[in-house]
């Protein structure tokens, strides 16, 4: 749980982030009529907390390049869409028999906030692997540069459960849990507000400015 420090590897080639269509399909569900007025930022919070479904509208694209092949696998069982450059023979010139996990490929890739929030509780989890956490990471903080609210809900399993789930416990929970007043333990948003103080703490980023 030390302290990162890298160039960022996320490049977020598209953001589909009308929040003001996102109030108004939620005003519709509740039978109210559309409104011209913008979601102020307690308003993102709130819904992203809550999950509702409107928050599907709100998509992110954005694109790794030169990752390990078995870490793009990782990410491609999550239910989202992923565009992972080939190893075919005729497109390469390469042997596929003969590549290793370790090649290095590309993931163009497509996620909603629903997609999101479910992907990273298991991938900034400290039970995921190191590699694949470390691009959680990255996705994290990239996204916050440009979608902050968003960027706030994600969050490993353990901050948004409450408590570890794990078979095995990596201490990152008990350590949280220790240092945190109950009160704060069980109101979700202050306790999402402690787990990004505390990333920003120990993840730290060349050209990131929140950490500068």
């Amino acid at each position: 749980m030390g302290i990162w420090v890298k160039i960022l590897k996320t490049k977020i080639i598209k953001l589909e982030n009308d929040w003001r269509d996102v109030k108004n399909v939620s005003r519709t569900t509740v039978n109210k009529q559309h409104s011209e007025i913008e979601a102020n930022s307690n308003f993102k919070r709130k819904i992203l907390i809550s999950e509702h479904s409107p928050i599907r509208l709100i998509k992110v694209r954005w694109l790794w390049t030169s990752i390990l092949s078995w870490v793009s696998v990782h990410w491609s069982r999550h239910k989202w869409e992923c565009f992972i450059s080939t190893q075919r023979e005729d497109r390469t010139g390469k042997t596929r028999s003969e590549l290793s996990q370790d090649e290095l490929v590309n993931m163009d890739a497509e996620a909603n906030a629903q997609n999101l929030i479910d992907t990273m509780r298991k991938r900034l989890c400290f039970q995921a692997s190191p590699e694949t956490r470390e691009l959680a990471v990255d996705f994290k903080v990239s996204l916050h540069k440009i979608e902050p609210e968003l960027s706030d809900v994600l969050v490993p399993n353990c901050i948004y459960r409450c408590g570890c789930p794990e078979f095995e416990e990596c201490g990152y929970w008990d350590m949280f849990a220790a240092n945190t007043d109950m009160s704060k333990l069980i109101d979700i948003q202050a306790r999402y507000d402690l787990y990004n103080k505390d990333f920003y703490l120990h993840n730290h980023f060349k050209g990131d400015e929140l950490n500068e």
